[in-house]
């Protein structure tokens, strides 16, 4: 009986070597992602001896199994017994670190990372450091760049010898041979910063810093931006302008337009970490020499950051310092080659007015977005259309609306769906800013065209758009402006047009009430119940369904039921059926 048990117990862990042996990849990748049910089979001590070592060694596989394995293996710590083995775990995570796949070594290090927090003091410093110091030192580069992800989290917990050791490994991996590794360790040296000491920072990282921002390599000159941001915010503000902002400036300027993009997009970081007088007297000409760079995507990093940069000046300084060094170089950007630069423009520059106020905003911002409302690009357009709320909180919007009413215009009738589609969205905002009668005069026949377009999408838009008008404008307005053309469209030829009348009447019943659904709505939708098109038909079913709850009990019983009656014995499938189903939901049977 013994034996059997053992043979019962040692079953799961076969089939698993079955299953991680088989040739079809599928059968392995699901063999692993079941290695905790099969762990918890085995329990915790022969998931040690037996698991993690018949695993270590078969680690020679595809990479889709092996990402799934070092992603399980990173929750493995309860299965080997807790806290006090999860050393075990160290070995395969360990080799998936070394493999050729980057996304494999990136789930290792991450996997790592995770147990490092569950190892104590002391088992960091027997088991986990001395794994981070063979990674550093080994053959292959994948080795040395894996270990760059990991000195962070073991630095804070150990003692100041360990440390130094760490720090020197650190040291050498940012001059290594080969760019994989110096990249990996520009990418990790902001986070190994955060953690020493200050005046590790300063002796070790800024030197680390400044090497690494002058790699001849620029993917790892760029890494070193954002390591240059996170150092900048732990160093006391005097050590700023001599430690790092030269190399800041350098890289502002640097010959590739990648590492210049790198600076433009974590510009806004930077700005919050060297703080208002190195702002002042550094940022502001090398924002606006990234705002005039000769590369379109760095233009458009920069143009991207307009707002929140000026957001974020000394308040004493900032209208001097937007109207005379930063507005210039926005004027020369509104009407920019690239049309990329002017669209990230458009999505921010309507923000400057709440911060430049009226009288600036109508002298020099105004012209600026009447430029951008007629670009030939709709993207452009429809940024500064998206953002008018900002303006309209400033100046009221009257002072646009004549120049607006061509751009949305246009737009509505745009031969990219899309771009339609992107301002029927707007259009519920619009029409609040805008007031009921500039939108009656200007924009009403727009909303009911789309109700015709010829994409399904636009039709379901334009039809959810009404229903927002109608909660903006109210019951009333919408008896007596949409709901005629609605309910007109019930008598067109096609039956599409007859379709999106059933869809409108679904939306508004809600928002117009019962009195307006009632009296105008219903008799249209009864009407229709004997359209000769059965997906009209089946349409007024449902929609009969959905107009149900706000129509009053006895037009329920008197008109309502007669007509879903009839139609649940009509000969299409799909009628018979929303038929009887709205019978049943009504509770009309």
């Amino acid at each position: 009986m013994a034996g059997a048990e053992g043979d019962d117990s040692l079953y799961p862990i076969a089939v698993l070597i079955d299953e991680l042996r088989n040739e079809d990849v599928q059968l392995r990748l699901n063999s692993i992602k079941k290695l905790s049910t099969i762990a918890l089979a085995l329990g915790v001590e022969r998931t040690r001896t037996e698991l993690l070592p018949f695993l270590t060694d078969t680690i020679y596989d595809e990479d889709e199994v092996l990402l799934a394995l070092a992603e399980q293996l990173g929750s493995f710590t309860v299965l080997v017994g807790g806290p006090e083995f999860v050393h075990c775990l160290l070995p395969p995570l360990e080799s998936l670190a070394t493999v050729e796949e980057t996304v494999v070594r990136d789930k290792a290090v991450e996997s790592l990372r995770k147990i490092s927090q569950e190892h104590s003091p002391v088992d960091l410093e027997v088991h986990f450091v001395p794994l981070v110091k063979r990674l550093a030192s080994g053959d292959w580069f994948t080795s040395r760049t894996s270990a760059c992800g990991l000195f962070g989290v073991c630095y804070p917990r150990v003692s100041s010898t360990v440390k130094a050791e760490i720090r020197q490994h650190f040291r050498t991996l940012c001059s290594d041979d080969t760019p994989m590794v110096r990249r990996a360790a520009s990418s990790k040296l902001g986070e190994f910063a955060k953690v020493l000491e200050l005046d590790y920072v300063k002796s070790d990282i800024i030197p680390l810093f400044t090497a690494l921002a002058s790699d001849e390599q620029d993917s790892v000159r760029l890494l070193a931006v954002e390591a240059g941001v996170s150092i900048a915010a732990l160093l006391p503000q005097e050590d700023l302008e001599d430690l790092v902002m030269p190399t800041l400036r350098q890289a502002a300027e640097d010959k590739s337009w990648r590492v210049r993009y790198m600076v433009a997009d974590k510009f806004s970081e930077l700005q919050k970490a060297v703080g208002p007088e190195i702002t002042k007297n550094d940022l502001v000409p090398a924002f606006q020499n990234l705002l005039k760079d000769c590369e379109a995507e760095v233009r458009t990093a920069a143009a991207n950051k307009v707002k929140v940069f000026c957001e974020s000046l000394p308040e004493d300084s900032r209208e001097t310092i937007i109207m005379t060094h930063i507005l210039p170089c926005v004027k020369e950007l509104v009407s920019d080659t690239n049309q990329h630069v002017k669209s990230a423009l458009a999505s921010v520059i309507m923000g400057l007015s709440t911060i430049l106020g009226k009288d600036n905003t109508v002298e020099h911002l105004l012209p600026l977005f009447l430029v951008q409302l007629k670009d030939e690009y709709p993207e452009v357009r429809l940024n500064i259309i998206s953002n008018l709320d900002c303006v309209n909180e400033v100046i009221g919007i009257r002072q646009l609306s004549q120049s607006l009413l061509p751009a949305i215009v246009e737009l509505a009738e745009d031969a990219k769906w899309r771009v339609r589609l992107a301002i029927i969205e707007y259009m519920p905002l619009l029409a609040g800013q805008l007031g009921v009668e500039f939108f009656d005069e200007k924009l009403n026949s727009l909303c009911m065209a789309w109700l015709i377009d010829h994409v399904y999408a636009i039709r379901e838009a334009a039809t959810c758009n009404l229903m927002k008008l109608v909660e903006k404008f109210g019951a009333e307005w919408a008896q007596n402006t949409i709901v005629p053309k609605v309910l007109g469209m019930a008598n067109d030829s096609n039956y599409l047009h007859r379709m999106t009348t059933l869809f409108c009447i679904n939306a508004l019943s809600e928002v117009c009430g019962q009195e307006i659904t009632t009296k105008h709505m219903l008799p249209v939708v009864l009407k229709m119940s004997t359209d000769q098109v059965a997906n009209v038909r089946f349409n007024v079913a449902r929609c009969l369904q959905k107009i149900g709850p706000v129509l009053d009990s006895s037009a329920l019983q008197a008109e309502v039921k007669p007509v879903l009656e009839k139609l649940a014995t009509d000969q299409d499938m799909d009628v018979k059926y929303f038929a009887l189903e709205a019978i049943s939901v009504l509770a009309l049977a």
